[in-house]
Formats: structure tokens, C-alpha cells, sequence
């Protein structure tokens, strides 16, 4: 659901992340590249999609790495 998000509204997707400064920079940038899509914004448009997504992607993995690091230690401790 959160990667259908960032393909829509990509600055929406990062603030439900928490990536609260590269949501503002995502916000610029898309919304340049939807005001000058006649010019070729569409690639700008673009990247600001594939930023969303390889964030939430970083995002949703840390928090799988946290997960593991927390199990890992809660077994050392018994």
C-alpha cells in the first residue's frame, strides 16, 4: 500500500515513513515536475518517484534489520 503511495503522491509516502526533510525536498521537486511536465518535467517527475520508493524501501528494511537485531539480542539475554 505505502509503495502505491509513493508512485501517486510520493511526498505523502515518505512523511508516513517519517523522512520528514526528504519529503519537503520531494515535494519541490515533484511538484516542479508536475508544473513543468510540457518541458520535459516527466523526468523529474519520475525521479521523485523512484526516490519515494527506494526510501520506503530503505525504510521498511531497517525496520526488518532493527527486528532481527532486537530478536538476536532478547535470545542472549535468556
Amino acid at each position: 500500500m505505502i509503495y502505491l503511495l509513493a508512485i501517486l503522491i510520493p511526498p505523502l509516502a515518505l512523511l508516513i515513513e517519517g523522512k520528514i526533510f526528504q519529503a519537503i525536498i520531494n515535494a519541490v521537486f515533484w511538484i516542479l515536475g508536475i508544473v513543468f511536465v510540457i518541458m520535459g518535467g516527466f523526468i523529474l517527475w519520475a525521479i521523485t518517484i523512484i526516490h519515494a520508493i527506494i526510501v520506503v524501501h530503505g525504510s521498511r528494511s531497517d525496520a526488518r534489520t532493527q527486528k532481527i537485531v532486537d530478536a538476536i539480542n532478547e535470545n542472549k539475554e535468556d
